[in-house]
């Protein structure tokens, strides 16, 4: 169980909108962009010193549509046709969702931002019924039995 005085379950009883599985989500997106994708360019986060300890790797930073596209390759790739109904379940039923649990993310500093970055980066980005059906198709497969 999710401790009481964690940021996050701070975080989710201050905004009931999505469940601790969207953060989660975002969060493992965000690595899947990283290692899975080879996205993100390094620079330095929006409260770093230019003058960075050169021992300290630069982090890998995406924009919010970056991000938003990480995240819906990486539901295709984890639930398949059931992305959009996973996602809903969540709470999550737009990219601006993405941006508002990012932004929670931040305000806690369990993400971090440039000073680029804005929520609005988040809207519109894809639409939801065509970026998680359109393609999909179920194809029977031949029986074996005869």
């Amino acid at each position: 169980m999710l401790d009481p005085t964690h940021p996050i379950a701070m975080l989710l009883k201050r905004d009931r909108r999505y469940k601790l599985d969207a953060y989660a989500f975002v969060q493992e997106s965000l690595g899947y962009a990283h290692n899975a994708l080879g996205m993100g360019r390094e620079q330095a986060a929006a409260e770093e010193s230019p003058e960075l300890d050169p021992e300290r790797e630069l982090e890998r930073h995406l924009t919010g549509q970056e991000l938003c596209e990480a995240i819906r390759r990486y539901a295709l790739e984890e639930y398949g046709y059931m992305a959009k109904s996973v996602l809903a379940s969540w709470g999550v039923h737009s990219t601006r969702d993405f941006g508002n649990i990012v932004f929670n993310m931040i305000e806690i500093e369990h993400m971090k931002k440039t000073e680029q970055d804005r929520i609005e980066d988040f809207d519109n980005v894809f639409d939801f019924d065509v970026a998680f059906r359109r393609d999909f198709k179920i194809v029977p497969t031949e029986s074996k039995h005869g």
